[in-house]
Protein backbone atom coordinates (compact mmCIF):
# COMPACT_ATOMS: atom_id res chain seq x y z
CA UNK A 1 0.00 0.00 0.00
CA UNK A 2 1.44 3.36 -1.04
CA UNK A 3 1.49 5.99 1.66
CA UNK A 4 -0.05 9.38 0.87
CA UNK A 5 1.50 12.26 2.77
CA UNK A 6 -1.00 14.91 3.86
CA UNK A 7 -0.53 18.41 5.25
CA UNK A 8 -3.33 20.51 6.70
CA UNK A 9 -3.63 24.30 6.73
CA UNK A 10 -6.34 25.45 9.12
CA UNK A 11 -6.40 27.92 12.01
CA UNK A 12 -8.81 25.86 14.12
CA UNK A 13 -6.55 24.16 16.67
CA UNK A 14 -9.18 21.65 17.72
CA UNK A 15 -9.80 20.66 14.12
CA UNK A 16 -6.08 20.28 13.45
CA UNK A 17 -5.67 18.06 16.49
CA UNK A 18 -8.72 16.00 15.57
CA UNK A 19 -7.73 15.47 11.96
CA UNK A 20 -4.16 14.65 12.99
CA UNK A 21 -5.40 11.96 15.37
CA UNK A 22 -7.86 10.57 12.86
CA UNK A 23 -5.38 10.42 9.98
CA UNK A 24 -3.16 8.33 12.20
CA UNK A 25 -5.77 5.58 12.02
CA UNK A 26 -5.85 5.51 8.20
CA UNK A 27 -3.17 3.02 7.06
CA UNK A 28 -2.51 4.72 3.72
CA UNK A 29 -2.52 8.34 4.93
CA UNK A 30 0.30 10.00 6.86
CA UNK A 31 0.10 13.48 8.36
CA UNK A 32 3.21 15.40 7.40
CA UNK A 33 2.55 18.91 8.69
CA UNK A 34 -0.21 20.99 10.25
CA UNK A 35 -0.08 24.78 10.16
CA UNK A 36 -2.44 27.74 10.67
CA UNK A 37 -1.30 29.60 7.53
CA UNK A 38 0.22 28.88 4.15
CA UNK A 39 3.31 30.89 5.14
CA UNK A 40 3.84 28.65 8.15
CA UNK A 41 3.35 25.50 6.11
CA UNK A 42 5.84 26.53 3.43
CA UNK A 43 8.37 27.46 6.11
CA UNK A 44 7.97 24.17 7.98
CA UNK A 45 7.78 21.69 5.11
CA UNK A 46 11.07 20.84 3.47
CA UNK A 47 9.47 18.54 0.91
CA UNK A 48 5.91 19.03 -0.38
CA UNK A 49 3.24 16.70 0.89
CA UNK A 50 1.29 14.75 -1.71
CA UNK A 51 -1.92 16.57 -0.77
CA UNK A 52 -2.60 19.74 1.19
CA UNK A 53 -6.01 20.08 2.84
CA UNK A 54 -6.55 23.86 2.86
CA UNK A 55 -9.21 25.76 4.76
CA UNK A 56 -10.93 28.25 2.47
CA UNK A 57 -10.94 31.27 4.79
CA UNK A 58 -8.05 31.69 7.19
CA UNK A 59 -7.78 34.14 10.08
CA UNK A 60 -4.74 35.86 8.57
CA UNK A 61 -6.99 37.31 5.88
CA UNK A 62 -5.12 35.68 3.01
CA UNK A 63 -7.03 35.33 -0.27
CA UNK A 64 -8.15 31.76 -1.04
CA UNK A 65 -7.10 31.99 -4.69
CA UNK A 66 -3.65 33.28 -3.74
CA UNK A 67 -3.21 30.46 -1.23
CA UNK A 68 -4.09 27.85 -3.84
CA UNK A 69 -1.77 29.46 -6.41
CA UNK A 70 1.14 29.42 -3.97
CA UNK A 71 0.68 25.79 -3.00
CA UNK A 72 0.12 24.51 -6.53
CA UNK A 73 3.19 26.41 -7.75
CA UNK A 74 5.32 24.36 -5.36
CA UNK A 75 4.02 21.05 -6.68
CA UNK A 76 1.39 20.42 -4.03
CA UNK A 77 -2.06 19.06 -4.89
CA UNK A 78 -4.72 21.03 -3.00
CA UNK A 79 -8.06 19.98 -1.56
CA UNK A 80 -10.00 23.01 -0.27
CA UNK A 81 -12.44 22.62 2.63
CA UNK A 82 -14.89 25.11 4.07
CA UNK A 83 -17.71 25.30 6.59
CA UNK A 84 -20.13 26.75 4.00
CA UNK A 85 -20.52 26.13 0.23
CA UNK A 86 -19.44 29.57 -1.11
CA UNK A 87 -20.38 28.71 -4.70
CA UNK A 88 -18.30 31.47 -6.27
CA UNK A 89 -15.25 30.62 -4.17
CA UNK A 90 -15.60 26.97 -5.18
CA UNK A 91 -15.23 27.86 -8.85
CA UNK A 92 -12.45 30.37 -8.15
CA UNK A 93 -10.24 27.95 -6.22
CA UNK A 94 -10.71 25.25 -8.87
CA UNK A 95 -9.65 27.70 -11.55
CA UNK A 96 -6.66 28.60 -9.40
CA UNK A 97 -5.52 24.98 -9.53
CA UNK A 98 -7.24 23.20 -6.63
CA UNK A 99 -8.15 19.57 -7.24
CA UNK A 100 -11.25 19.48 -5.09
CA UNK A 101 -13.65 21.43 -2.87
CA UNK A 102 -15.49 19.96 0.10
CA UNK A 103 -17.55 21.35 2.95
CA UNK A 104 -16.76 20.45 6.54
CA UNK A 105 -20.12 18.82 7.18
CA UNK A 106 -18.89 15.72 5.34
CA UNK A 107 -17.63 12.86 7.46
CA UNK A 108 -13.95 12.02 7.78
CA UNK A 109 -14.07 8.88 5.58
CA UNK A 110 -15.38 11.15 2.80
CA UNK A 111 -12.43 13.47 3.37
CA UNK A 112 -10.06 10.50 3.22
CA UNK A 113 -11.53 9.33 -0.08
CA UNK A 114 -11.26 12.87 -1.49
CA UNK A 115 -7.59 12.97 -0.44
CA UNK A 116 -6.96 9.65 -2.22
CA UNK A 117 -8.69 10.93 -5.35
CA UNK A 118 -6.60 14.11 -5.41
CA UNK A 119 -3.41 12.11 -4.76
CA UNK A 120 -4.17 10.09 -7.91
CA UNK A 121 -4.17 13.29 -9.91
CA UNK A 122 -7.93 13.35 -10.30
CA UNK A 123 -10.57 15.90 -9.34
CA UNK A 124 -12.47 15.20 -6.13
CA UNK A 125 -16.00 15.94 -7.29
CA UNK A 126 -18.52 16.77 -4.61
CA UNK A 127 -22.07 18.12 -4.36
CA UNK A 128 -20.56 21.49 -3.44
CA UNK A 129 -18.59 21.61 -6.67
CA UNK A 130 -21.60 20.54 -8.71
CA UNK A 131 -23.61 23.37 -7.14
CA UNK A 132 -20.81 25.87 -7.67
CA UNK A 133 -20.40 24.96 -11.32
CA UNK A 134 -24.13 24.89 -12.02
CA UNK A 135 -24.45 28.33 -10.42
CA UNK A 136 -21.54 29.79 -12.38
CA UNK A 137 -23.00 32.08 -15.02
CA UNK A 138 -20.03 34.38 -15.49
CA UNK A 139 -19.39 35.43 -19.10
CA UNK A 140 -15.96 33.78 -19.23
CA UNK A 141 -17.53 30.34 -19.28
CA UNK A 142 -18.28 29.46 -22.91
CA UNK A 143 -21.42 27.69 -24.03
CA UNK A 144 -20.36 24.35 -25.46
CA UNK A 145 -22.60 22.10 -27.49
CA UNK A 146 -23.10 18.57 -26.05
CA UNK A 147 -20.86 16.91 -28.65
CA UNK A 148 -18.17 19.56 -28.17
CA UNK A 149 -18.16 18.88 -24.44
CA UNK A 150 -18.13 15.12 -24.97
CA UNK A 151 -15.08 15.26 -27.24
CA UNK A 152 -13.35 17.75 -24.95
CA UNK A 153 -13.82 15.61 -21.82
CA UNK A 154 -12.76 12.40 -23.56
CA UNK A 155 -9.70 13.92 -25.23
CA UNK A 156 -8.61 15.87 -22.15
CA UNK A 157 -8.79 12.72 -20.03
CA UNK A 158 -5.70 11.44 -21.85
CA UNK A 159 -7.24 9.65 -24.82
CA UNK A 160 -5.85 10.04 -28.30
CA UNK A 161 -7.99 11.94 -30.78
CA UNK A 162 -8.99 8.67 -32.46
CA UNK A 163 -9.95 7.06 -29.14
CA UNK A 164 -11.95 10.13 -28.10
CA UNK A 165 -13.78 10.06 -31.43
CA UNK A 166 -14.63 6.38 -30.98
CA UNK A 167 -15.94 6.99 -27.47
CA UNK A 168 -18.24 9.74 -28.67
CA UNK A 169 -19.21 7.80 -31.82
CA UNK A 170 -17.92 10.17 -34.48
CA UNK A 171 -15.10 10.32 -37.03
CA UNK A 172 -11.66 11.66 -35.99
CA UNK A 173 -11.93 14.55 -38.44
CA UNK A 174 -15.23 15.58 -36.87
CA UNK A 175 -13.70 15.33 -33.39
CA UNK A 176 -10.82 17.55 -34.48
CA UNK A 177 -13.31 20.12 -35.73
CA UNK A 178 -15.12 20.08 -32.40
CA UNK A 179 -11.87 20.63 -30.50
CA UNK A 180 -10.97 23.54 -32.75
CA UNK A 181 -14.35 25.10 -32.01
CA UNK A 182 -13.89 24.53 -28.28
CA UNK A 183 -10.51 26.29 -28.37
CA UNK A 184 -12.03 29.18 -30.32
CA UNK A 185 -14.88 29.56 -27.84
CA UNK A 186 -12.50 29.69 -24.88
CA UNK A 187 -10.37 32.23 -26.71
CA UNK A 188 -13.44 34.40 -27.32
CA UNK A 189 -14.19 34.61 -23.58
CA UNK A 190 -10.62 35.53 -22.70
CA UNK A 191 -9.30 32.12 -21.67
CA UNK A 192 -6.75 31.18 -24.36
CA UNK A 193 -6.59 27.43 -24.92
CA UNK A 194 -4.00 25.94 -27.26
CA UNK A 195 -2.62 22.63 -26.03
CA UNK A 196 -4.03 19.37 -24.69
CA UNK A 197 -2.85 20.44 -21.23
CA UNK A 198 -4.81 23.68 -21.60
CA UNK A 199 -7.89 21.66 -22.52
CA UNK A 200 -7.44 19.46 -19.45
CA UNK A 201 -7.19 22.60 -17.31
CA UNK A 202 -10.48 23.92 -18.72
CA UNK A 203 -12.21 20.61 -17.99
CA UNK A 204 -11.05 20.79 -14.37
CA UNK A 205 -11.79 24.49 -13.98
CA UNK A 206 -15.31 24.24 -15.36
CA UNK A 207 -16.24 20.91 -13.83
CA UNK A 208 -16.90 19.11 -17.09
CA UNK A 209 -17.44 15.37 -16.72
CA UNK A 210 -18.40 12.36 -18.77
CA UNK A 211 -21.60 10.84 -17.45
CA UNK A 212 -22.74 7.49 -18.82
CA UNK A 213 -26.12 8.14 -17.20
CA UNK A 214 -26.65 11.49 -18.86
CA UNK A 215 -24.92 10.71 -22.13
CA UNK A 216 -22.06 12.40 -23.93
CA UNK A 217 -21.17 15.93 -23.05
CA UNK A 218 -22.63 16.12 -19.59
CA UNK A 219 -21.15 18.62 -17.20
CA UNK A 220 -20.84 18.26 -13.46
CA UNK A 221 -23.75 16.11 -12.46
CA UNK A 222 -23.37 16.22 -8.74
CA UNK A 223 -22.26 12.63 -8.44
CA UNK A 224 -19.40 11.75 -6.15
CA UNK A 225 -19.13 12.01 -2.40
CA UNK A 226 -22.62 12.20 -1.01
CA UNK A 227 -21.67 13.42 2.40
CA UNK A 228 -23.70 10.66 4.01
CA UNK A 229 -22.48 8.68 6.94
CA UNK A 230 -24.76 9.26 9.85
CA UNK A 231 -22.97 8.47 13.04
CA UNK A 232 -19.52 9.15 11.55
CA UNK A 233 -17.32 12.00 12.80
CA UNK A 234 -17.44 15.16 10.67
CA UNK A 235 -14.77 17.74 9.92
CA UNK A 236 -16.44 20.43 12.02
CA UNK A 237 -14.48 23.56 12.78
CA UNK A 238 -14.77 27.04 11.35
CA UNK A 239 -14.27 28.29 7.81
Amino acid sequence: MSLISVSVVDDDRMLLDGVAAWLGSAPDLRLKCAAPTVDRLLAAEREPADVVVLDLLLADGSAPVDNVHRLVATGRAVLVVSVVPHAVHGVDVMRAGASGYLTKDHDLPTLAEAIRTVARGEVAHSPELAFAWSSDTRPDRPRLAPQERAVLVAYASGMTLNAAARKVGIQPATARGYLDRVKAKYHEVGRPTYTKLDLADRVREDGLRWSERSGPGSGADGSGADGSGAGSPTLGGQA
